[in-house]
């Protein structure tokens, strides 16, 4: 087997990345929509940070906002001065950096407030804005806070997240698999296959449903569209979604598209248009280095040309529509691709409206970022895929590169950093990523572990299509020095070739998951770890309920006591392994690579 590594961080993997990261979201004026809350309520003031720092002297830090939802100039704008606070000393750049605060007014409810940022350099009249360093307000960096305290649906605080692959998950009833001759060829699933599916996905547990892109696209993943009002044809047709919409809802599950806003396809009717007319409509829908064959893609990938989503921008109103149009069409939420990409105050606006369209309308977005700049979505987003929790639990299971005190530490300091911020969907691999039972060598006890620890910590798991039964990959998702993540998304598994111990091992869990709801909104207590005997249990707690996670990671069996009141007279759930308890403790011996859920 090849070295397996993990590159969703992408350069972020390399210490001079990091440090190149570091440096920038300190240099000049810097706001990164620190603002809290990041969602208010009408009539809550609202506290901005900004740091200073580098070889400019700065005499006055000036926000500049409207009321109105107009981008602010020097005519229309209201102006706040932040006051200066502590100063703090950057170890890495030798320098200090000072910070300032202030409190923007209260607003009524569906207010939307637009600000920019600036900070006058001391005996001038120059001005430098956060965070692009711009040296003209017309040109600064758009800020935005929608004055709505919406929190995520209701619905969604016991959502059990399936992910679809729709080409790779199932053709329907008595249609074969196509035999590309190549892994991104065409594998023939189609949303009739999800429909005829609907009863596996409920029957293991699942309560939502999010779809890989369905839009028209000449790939096999979708993420380069061709058109966002119509379904691939491939896939099916329009009236096969609302079918499949239909059929979803009845059995009381939710559905989930996959929006992607920072760009598309280059076959787009809009980027043809453009290319042919630089008088065309669509000429500023794109971001033009040299006109026609020249413009910013999707990592500078030609065939995905990235969306010019500016505040104004005629693009950003028609994916606005579009993203209303899908919700009224019974779409339950979205998972927003790439949300890095577009610029912060689109999301304001998209989440806008979304809830002005649908109140309970979940919508989730992916950034493969550091815990900071996620923080900087809140004001957008019901929730954040937790990409930072899928690395720990690849490490600490998968690879079994990290100690169980490492994981036992960061999971403690992750925790507490995004407490109360917003809904955080845990994974343990997806399309992007080596499936975590490769990366474990096949070893389905590592999977099983990972699994455990996923579902019985806070926050909405989802389930890669085909990690339930075994589904795997035969190279790594990077050799060669080039990327194929078509490796990662293999067609599924189905009756004879799926694994059904690994099956009922996933329909136990959620139904524990399910039964007990501790596992979604309890509190979470370390009780024991012994990094010798590779051995670990924590407890979930409500004022009324306990269970206990208990875990032996290592290749022998280990015999684990644990300190614990309220739990006499309770067993394993999960696997009915034997279980001794009192009053005082909990007494299990776990069989090599094996977990137990302890509970009454």
């Amino acid at each position: 087997m090849q070295e397996v590594r993990d590159f969703m961080f992408g350069d972020n993997i390399l210490p001079e990345k990091r440090l190149e990261a570091h440096r920038l979201s300190l240099s000049g004026v810097q706001h990164r929509a620190r603002a809290v809350p990041a969602r208010p309520g009408a009539g809550e003031t609202v506290q901005l940070h900004v740091t200073t720092s580098g070889e400019l002297p700065f005499e006055r830090v000036r926000v500049f906002f409207t009321q109105d939802g107009s981008a602010p100039d020097l005519e229309n704008a209201l102006m706040l001065d932040l006051q200066p606070g502590a100063v703090s000393w950057d170890n890495v750049d030798w320098l200090y950096i000072r910070h300032w605060q202030g409190a923007l007014p209260g607003q009524p409810e569906d207010t939307l407030v637009r600000y920019r940022i600036g900070a006058q350099v001391s005996g001038s009249q120059r001005w430098v804005f956060a965070d692009n360093q711009a040296e003209a307000l017309q040109s600064a960096t758009d800020f935005a806070i929608w004055v709505s305290d919406l929190p995520a649906p209701a619905w969604a605080r016991q959502a059990l997240v399936y992910h679809v692959f729709v080409d790779r998950f199932y053709p329907g009833e008595g249609k074969p698999w196509k035999k590309p001759a190549w892994l991104d060829g065409f594998y023939g699933g189609t949303l009739g296959g999800v429909i005829d599916k609907l009863d596996y996905i409920q029957g293991l547990g699942y309560n939502t449903i999010w779809l890989s892109p369905i839009f028209p696209s000449p790939s096999h993943h979708g993420y380069d569209a061709t058109d966002v009002y119509h379904v691939e044809p491939r896939l099916g047709s329009d009236e096969d979604l609302e079918r499949l919409i239909a059929a979803a809802h009845q059995r009381g599950l939710r559905l989930i598209l996959d929006f992607v806003a920072n760009h598309w396809s280059n076959l787009h009717p809009s980027m043809l248009a453009a290319q042919k007319d630089r008088h065309s409509d669509y000429y500023h829908w794109y971001h033009w280095k040299k006109w026609p064959e020249e413009y910013e893609g999707f990592f500078g990938v030609k065939s995905m040309p990235k969306l010019n989503l500016a505040l104004g921008a005629p693009a950003r109103r028609y994916l606005l529509d579009c993203a209303r149009y899908w919700l009224e069409k019974g779409i339950d939420g979205y998972r927003l691709d790439y949300a890095y990409g577009p610029p912060l105050d689109f999301w304001v606006d998209f989440r806008r409206v979304c809830k002005q369209t649908r109140p309970d309308a979940w919508l989730f977005g992916e950034v493969i970022m550091s815990a900071p700049v996620q923080k900087t979505f809140a004001s957008s987003f019901d929730g954040m895929i937790d990409f930072l929790l899928a690395e720990a639990l690849r490490q600490t299971f998968g690879y079994e590169h990290w100690s169980l005190a490492q994981f036992d530490a960061y999971l403690d300091g992750h925790e507490g950093y995004f407490e109360g911020l917003f809904d955080r969907l845990t994974i343990l691999d997806n399309h992007d990523m080596n499936r975590f039972l490769y990366l474990s060598g096949d070893d389905t006890r590592r999977l099983k572990l990972g699994a455990l620890v996923l579902y019985t910590l806070s926050g909405n798991p989802i389930n890669y299509y085909g990690t339930e039964c075994g589904v795997t990959q035969e190279l790594p998702t990077h050799h060669d020095e080039r990327g194929f993540f078509e490796e990662a998304r293999q067609p599924m598994r189905w009756g004879a070739d799926a694994n059904q111990d690994l099956l009922d091992y996933f329909r136990r869990l959620l139904a524990l998951r399910c039964a007990h709801p501790e596992l979604s909104c309890g509190t979470r207590c370390t009780l024991h770890l012994d990094e010798e005997k590779q051995t670990y249990a924590y407890l979930r707690k409500t004022p009324t309920e306990r269970l206990l996670v208990a875990i032996n990671r290592s290749e022998t069996p280990q015999s684990l006591n644990v300190h614990v009141r309220g739990l006499a007279g309770a067993r394993d759930l999960l696997n009915g392994f034997s279980v001794s308890s009192d009053s005082e403790a909990v007494r299990i011996v776990l069989p090599p690579k094996s977990g137990a859920l302890i509970g009454k």
